[in-house]
């Protein structure tokens, strides 16, 4: 992989990695003192890799009303003002562009700005189209000229609305490097939002929405406080890059998984600034990656926040970020399905609409009596639970529950005198198919209907006989009545393009399949540990990953691994596994990406009973109906 690295921090005498020797100046990116790695991206040029791409244009036009690409996608509902490859000046001379579509006439409308650097108005190699069934979201839904995990114009604009989507800087035609959420792009997104109040057909009232990437821009930006921003809709986005994804519990994600495939499909005229190659140059946590953690409790306009289980990249992010929020008015639903799938339905549509139509437009409709906190529980093998009200997540109501690891391999509520152990070969290669060997499961059979519902973590004795270092990853899910693993479909069988009617047709793929709450910690970060952030979390562990210390091997070593969030619902006879392995045990996105996220050597011996405490705690409640 030839990447481009333009320097270090004057201050560092680390030596560049061998990965690091093709050197190739070409543009600078400082971030908080650094000089960061600027990583090569998709020229322009390459037609081919593009995907859709409409050659730059700046230009003016009226979509009709009843327009459409083709006959299989959705048509324009009105009359719409296409302003294309429009500039908006940034505070140091570099110009971005975006498409405006908004209504005819004279009347002045709210805009929601859609900022991402995944190209404008249908522009891109991300498609729906190129994913197994669509995801769900059926093809006459959308028009075509939507951003990706964006909303879309040609029903937006009949809303009322004029929708704005951004090229951000470096990205597609718009000048500059590419930078990775962050400050710069918190400030960028701060200019271009108080431009377009200023333009004469906007109201002066902004606001923000998207999913994903379009949700953690959201944060930094928010964050920024500009003066028009009016209210946002971040569904489903991290905010603290490193400790959130890039590398939660301190284990890196490779070039060859999620991220790295979404730096490495970057289109830009310039390249995108390079976080695979700092995570490798920068493992621990510092102020580069300071940078990449948006300041939430800085931001006070009303909030509509969106989260999932299934999200292998972006739960606990939503949810910290939700809590986080300085606003009087947020609001948080925990939605059942994968987020494009959640995204695109029209209840959902609707129901954001009335957020942006009260908060934007001004309009006293009955958004306000929308319960602040919506929570759904996953059946696995039978239907979800959604939209069940709490006060407040955490949910209050749940009560921390500790089961002991025994010799049994079961889970009990009382410690065991009795001490064992059971290894597992930590260098073992997983196919990340839920079918891999070198795990071990815990499991403990409930007597009466029981839903799982929020943080759980375990505590485990660990040991590594040959290795100095390692990695111990958690996944905490549902055995039925019969003693089978289940597995929850993310989209709905019947939704698929087209529809399927078994589980077995379903592609394995974590945007499809979620098996169960993850959770992940590298040994030598255990010394990182930090006081847990929120009292409701129960002892939830954190860790600042600001430093590390080597394990001598063979030491038995205590770990509290946290484990993301989750909802899952247990019939009387059905089971809570947690299973301890020394590889990422959930699907990876794409069959390519299978057994790359891994780093292990070594056999890893678990410890229990006795003096070894090793214990699962689950925050447990009694079914509930709204």
């Amino acid at each position: 992989m030839d990447f481009l690295y333009p320097g270090k921090r004057d201050s560092d005498t680390t030596e560049i990695p061998r990965s690091f020797s093709k050197i190739k100046e070409k543009m600078s990116l400082r971030i908080a003192g650094f000089e960061t790695a600027i990583a090569p991206t998709i020229p322009l040029t390459n037609k081919e890799a593009l995907g859709k791409y409409d050659p730059f244009n700046p230009s003016k036009k009226t979509i009709k009303k009843g327009y459409r690409q083709s006959e299989d996608v959705a048509t324009f509902q009105v009359d719409t003002i296409f302003e294309k490859d429009y500039a908006i000046p940034l505070r140091d001379g570099v110009k971005i562009y975006v498409d405006i579509f908004r209504p005819t006439g004279n009347e002045k409308v709210p805009a929601i700005v859609i900022w991402s650097p995944y190209g404008k108005s249908g522009n891109g190699p991300n498609s729906l189209d190129m994913l197994p069934g669509r995801f769900g979201v059926q093809k006459d839904r959308l028009s075509g000229y939507e951003k990706f995990e964006g909303l879309d114009p040609a029903e937006w604009v009949a809303k009322g609305y004029a929708i704005v989507n951004v090229d951000l800087r470096g990205s597609w035609d718009s000048e500059g490097v590419v930078p990775w959420l962050g400050e710069q792009d918190g400030k960028d997104g701060y200019d271009a939002i108080e431009y377009i109040a200023q333009l004469d057909w906007c109201t002066g009232k902004v606001g923000t929405a998207g999913n994903s990437w379009l949700a953690m821009s959201q944060w930094f930006i928010a964050a920024q406080q500009p003066p028009h921003l009016a209210a946002i809709a971040p569904w489903e986005g991290a905010a603290d890059f490193y400790r959130d994804t890039l590398a939660r519990g301190g284990v890196p994600y490779p070039y060859d998984t999620m991220w790295g495939f979404l730096q490495n499909t970057q289109v830009s005229r310039n390249g995108v600034e390079g976080v695979i190659q700092m995570l490798e140059r920068y493992p621990l946590y510092n102020e580069y990656w300071e940078d990449k953690r948006a300041k939430v409790d800085k931001i006070t306009v009303p909030a509509y926040v969106l989260a999932s289980y299934s999200s292998a990249l972006h739960t606990t992010g939503s949810i910290r970020s939700f809590n986080e929020l300085a606003s009087k008015d947020k609001w948080l639903r925990i939605h059942p399905r994968q987020e494009w799938s959640d995204l695109y339905k029209e209840e959902n549509t609707v129901e954001l609409d009335r957020f942006f139509a009260h908060f934007l437009k001004g309009v006293e409709n009955d958004f306000t009596q929308v319960p602040k906190v919506r929570v759904s529980f996953l059946g696995f093998n039978k239907d979800y639970e959604e939209n069940i009200v709490f006060p407040e997540y955490p949910i209050p109501q749940a009560k921390y529950t500790k089961f002991y690891l025994g010799k049994d391999s079961k889970l009990h509520e009382e410690p065991s005198d009795e001490i064992g152990t059971l290894s597992y070969d930590g260098s073992y290669f997983p196919k990340q198919d839920d079918n891999d060997l070198e795990e071990i499961l815990f499991s403990h059979k409930f007597t009466k209907p029981t839903w799982l519902a929020g943080y759980s973590w375990l505590v485990i004795h660990v040991s590594n006989a040959t290795e100095d270092d390692f990695d111990v990853f958690v996944q905490v899910r549902k055995l039925d009545a019969v003693g089978k693993l289940v597995q929850n479909m993310n989209v709905p069988l019947k939704d698929f393009v087209p529809p399927v009617s078994d589980p077995s047709e379903v592609h394995n793929s974590c945007f499809l399949k979620y098996l169960g709450a993850p959770g992940t910690l590298r040994a030598s970060h255990a010394v990182s540990k930090i006081p847990t952030s929120d009292k409701r979390l129960g002892d939830w562990p954190e860790y600042s990953h600001t430093k590390r210390e080597s394990i001598v091997p063979g030491t038995i070593t205590r770990l509290e691994v946290p484990v993301w969030p989750t909802g899952i619902i247990f019939d009387a006879g059905e089971s809570l596994v947690v299973k301890i392995a020394g590889h990422y045990m959930g699907m990876m996105e794409f069959d390519s990406m299978a057994g790359k996220s891994h780093h292990n050597k070594g056999i890893q011996t678990l410890h229990f009973g006795g003096k070894y405490d090793s214990h699962l705690v689950v925050p447990l409640l009694d079914p509930v109906k709204n």
